[in-house]
């Protein structure tokens, strides 16, 4: 476990010229694509990219090859070739984006009470 998530986090506006936190967050997972993505990876554990261009109604697979490269890049899932005929692609969650399941929990949580 990182140092990072051991210490007890204040909730601050942060400090001018340095990124803030949240705005980081949102910025990785702020899209509504990239959220369902997560959000189905979170609930299915590991599945194809036409299961989740099913799964997500109305994405084209440019948008979603484009949302699970920039997951890939920011550590938040992995992707799996698997040599065959035709290749078989499978996404999951790294630990790092296993991390992320809180914040779900609670937005749904909030949801609930609109």
């Amino acid at each position: 476990m990182d140092n990072i998530e051991q210490k007890p986090i204040l909730l601050t506006k942060g400090t001018p010229g340095e990124p803030c936190p949240i705005a980081k967050t949102l910025d990785v997972i702020g899209t509504k694509w990239t959220f369902l993505i997560v959000r189905d990876l979170l609930l299915e554990g590991t599945m194809r990219f036409s299961e989740l261009l099913r799964s997500m109604e109305g994405i084209s697979p440019k948008t979603l090859s484009l949302r699970l490269r920039e997951l890939e890049h920011q550590d938040i899932i992995t992707r799996t070739v698997y040599p065959e005929v035709p290749p078989r692609v499978e996404y999951t969650l790294t630990d790092k984006g296993k991390r992320l399941e809180g914040i779900f929990i609670e937005l749904k949580r909030f949801g609930l009470t609109l």
